[in-house]
């Protein structure tokens, strides 16, 4: 049986930066993703291979098995993207219910993908998108900060019936600027998009469907949530890469990390 989904609403590349501010979010088509952070499509498709090889969350306090993920952290600085060392993934309760204040050592993205051109551009536009959100600095022609990104490949999959993409419910993750990259969904009905204001009842539904296509989202501004998935007949999945950038170091279980420590 067939669902109905509500299309997403998308934003032209011209109004991203205007919507971004107006709304707290904004929506963008693949072909919109390419021509912003000047990447070809066939370049982002090259990377669909890894989904299918993540290992499975262990974490998961629900005891589900739907979750296969891995893990990555950069810092942001301009055009320069640079992979940190491999660290845990911590949040704290505030932000995460279910799994904060537990320090969540999940297996490293490849190093041939994230080496890739295409990643870096991808990430530097990343940065480029937020620095305009939240401000390069004081005054003209000062420079952007340094952005601490953490980018997560998610596959959730219908093991055990039903896969929850956010078993956590409606959240903020406490960054700067959320991505969050649909990169397939085979045989699934389920995982609706919702978006909604922090401090206030509006909201927006919708249904992710093109592959490389993107939820852009201000952290401060707007909670948001996707609902569980089912198969359609078979088993089926959802795989997103989701990254979010944060002014203030990675958030982390001490003293925040200075740009001063970035590794080269």
């Amino acid at each position: 049986m067939s669902e109905t989904l509500l299309p997403p609403p998308l934003t032209a590349p011209s109004h991203l930066a205007a919507h971004l501010k107006s709304q707290g979010y904004a929506v963008l088509d693949a072909a919109s993703v390419c021509t912003l952070a000047g990447v070809d499509l066939a370049e982002l498709h090259a990377l669909d291979a890894d989904w299918a090889s993540l290992p499975p969350d262990l974490y998961l306090k629900d005891g589900g098995r739907y979750r296969r993920r891995r893990h990555a952290c950069f810092v942001v600085d301009g055009d320069q993207v640079t992979r940190m060392p491999h660290r845990a993934h911590w949040q704290p309760l505030e932000y995460n219910a279910l799994h904060g204040g537990m320090q969540r050592w999940f297996e490293p993205m490849s190093e041939a993908t994230t080496a890739r051109a295409a990643w870096m551009r991808l990430l530097g536009w990343l940065g480029a998108v937020t620095s305009g959100l939240k401000g390069a600095g004081n005054g003209a022609g000062a420079a952007a900060k340094p952005w601490f990104a953490e980018a997560h490949q998610f596959r959730i999959d219908t093991t055990d019936g039903i896969g929850r993409p956010t078993p956590e419910g409606a959240h903020r993750d406490g960054v700067d600027l959320v991505a969050v990259f649909l990169v397939a969904r085979e045989g699934i009905k389920g995982g609706e998009t919702r978006v909604f204001d922090a401090d206030g009842p509006s909201g927006q539904r919708f249904t992710l469907t093109e592959p490389w296509s993107l939820l852009l989202l201000d952290d401060e501004r707007v909670i948001h949530e996707s609902t569980p998935i089912q198969p359609l007949a078979a088993a089926g999945h959802r795989d997103t890469l989701v990254v979010t950038l944060r002014a203030r170091g990675f958030q982390e279980d001490g003293p925040a990390v200075d740009a001063g420590q970035v590794v080269d």
